[in-house]
């Protein structure tokens, strides 16, 4: 029987312990519901756990564990030569066996029995079937499919017994526990408790996982490549030199991390005025009908993929400012050269920038609004005028908002990739001119982890320990800005 059937009989078999849970409830208290500790739902919620929950439990770990059992037991019957191969092999043989399995069902009998007398070669059958096979079919892989399907029917067979009889026990005892002073409401909410404590748990455990996984390839690479060498290292050259060579490449972070923050910086320089010029005017002068026009539309750009972005920088901002510089430099010297590269830090920027714009518009007007009108009406019977009191009132109350704000912008901006690949190049250097290429920490990720990749090599491994430099950047920016925002707000009653 297939999960996706075992689940659904699951939420049958729940449905039915909830409605007969509740009716019994209902029968119980003889018509008066206030004699009932809880209501009928939380009684028909409280049989339909027990009858889901256990079960699916059991379930979960059966669909993780089984397989392996599986595994195991089949490559147990591998014969002696199969099982002294390396293990790349012995896992290719095991590769080609599950595919014969998946084919095997759906021959004939007649198909069947020739394979097993050897008349038939099993690699065509199989083909015609429209499952290929890598290479060629060796007599104890026709045993071994057989034995991994017999035994993945036999596991699923015990995984619906044991479910089904886990989903009906719940449920039979939920029901028996059903009585007019039974706390079913306690029951349930704990429960749930526990339920949004493992949601609230995935996200910290992800978290956990990524730089742990991180950390333990990073630690690879810093074995190899001195932690000072990395981090303090003005030359990025990953490629190793020749064979017999002693040389292990530059693996130099600075280029790299200047040209993260000063892509950065200029994209932060076109984000934030135009970003915090919108907040203002559409939460202190705009009517609420322009603003329920406004605000949406500016928020559209978020929505925008940044490969498109990408696309734009590349084929309309980048062509557009180095036909521009061309101009100017022949009508102030006559001689039409261009001095800005369509692959620049100034066009990476302007793009980046033009992308961050919603995301500093809609969080400085969400902290803008926030200020207690109170305020604005006191500054105004005052008679300050309407941008004295913004400058003067508003402002300063939703500084520390704003600045939160803008550092969370920051790290968005230090994490872009693909308009970095696309408009500002891969050269690492370290210059300050904004018409020249350069590149960033996620440029080089993408580069060092493309193709066919080995994870033993420095010139892999170095992209974790970006990475988690990366990591290391971004979270201090969100851990200040939460301190700013928490340190320095104020409470308004």
């Amino acid at each position: 029987m297939s999960t996706s059937l075992i689940l659904i009989i699951l939420l049958i078999v729940g449905a039915g312990a909830y409605g007969l849970a509740a009716s019994r409830a209902v029968r119980m208290s003889g018509g008066k519901l206030s004699a009932l500790h809880s209501r009928p739902g939380y009684y028909g919620a409280y049989a339909a756990i027990w009858a889901i929950l256990p079960a699916a439990l059991v379930l979960a770990v059966w669909l993780v564990a089984s397989p392996m059992i599986v595994e195991r037991t089949v490559r147990g019957g591998f014969p002696d030569d199969v099982k002294s191969m390396p293990v790349a092999e012995q896992n290719l043989a095991y590769g080609m066996i599950n595919a014969i399995a998946r084919g095997l069902p759906m021959l004939s009998a007649e198909d069947t029995a020739a394979l097993s007398s050897g008349s038939v070669d099993v690699r065509a059958k199989l083909a015609e079937k429209g499952v290929p096979l890598a290479g060629d079919v060796q007599p104890y892989m026709l045993e071994a499919a057989r034995t991994l399907n017999a035994e993945t029917g036999n596991s699923r067979l015990a995984m619906t017994a044991a479910v089904a009889l886990l989903a009906l026990g719940g449920a039979a005892i939920a029901l028996r526990s059903v009585a007019p002073r039974f706390r079913a409401r306690n029951r349930v909410e704990r429960v749930i408790l526990w339920a949004l404590v493992a949601a609230s748990s995935i996200a910290i455990l992800t978290t956990v996982g990524i730089v742990l996984s991180m950390l333990t390839e990073a630690a690879h690479f810093f074995r190899e490549i001195p932690p000072l060498e990395f981090f303090f290292g003005t030359v990025w050259d990953p490629r190793f030199a020749g064979a017999g060579s002693t040389s292990a490449g530059q693996f130099g972070l600075i280029p790299l991390l200047a040209g993260t923050l000063y892509i950065g910086f200029v994209a932060m320089l076109v984000a934030v005025p135009v970003g915090l010029f919108a907040a203002i005017y559409m939460a202190e002068y705009a009517s609420p009908k322009v603003r329920s026009l406004a605000k949406p539309l500016l928020e559209v750009l978020a929505g925008i993929p940044t490969i498109v972005y990408g696309f734009f920088a590349l084929i309309t901002v980048g062509p557009f400012l180095r036909d521009l510089s061309m101009q100017v430099n022949g009508l102030l010297t006559g001689n039409y050269v261009n001095f800005i590269q369509a692959q620049s830090v100034l066009t990476a920027g302007i793009v980046m920038g033009i992308m961050l714009i919603p995301y500093v518009s809609s969080l400085s007007d969400d902290i803008i609004t926030a200020v207690p009108k109170a305020l604005r009406d006191g500054s105004l019977g005052l008679g300050a005028t309407r941008s004295e009191t913004i400058k003067k009132v508003v402002l300063p109350a939703a500084l520390p908002g704003i600045v939160g704000a803008l550092l969370m912008t920051a790290s968005r901006a230090i994490g872009e990739t693909m308009i970095v690949v696309l408009a500002a190049g891969v050269a690492a250097r370290m210059q300050i001119n904004p018409f020249e290429p350069m590149t960033t920490v996620t440029v080089k990720i993408v580069a060092q982890l493309t193709g066919d990749l080995e994870f033993t090599s420095p010139q892999t491994l170095v992209a974790f320990a970006l990475g988690i430099t990366l990591f290391a950047i971004t979270l201090c920016l969100n851990i200040y800005a939460l301190y700013i925002v928490r340190k320095y707000r104020e409470q308004y009653e």
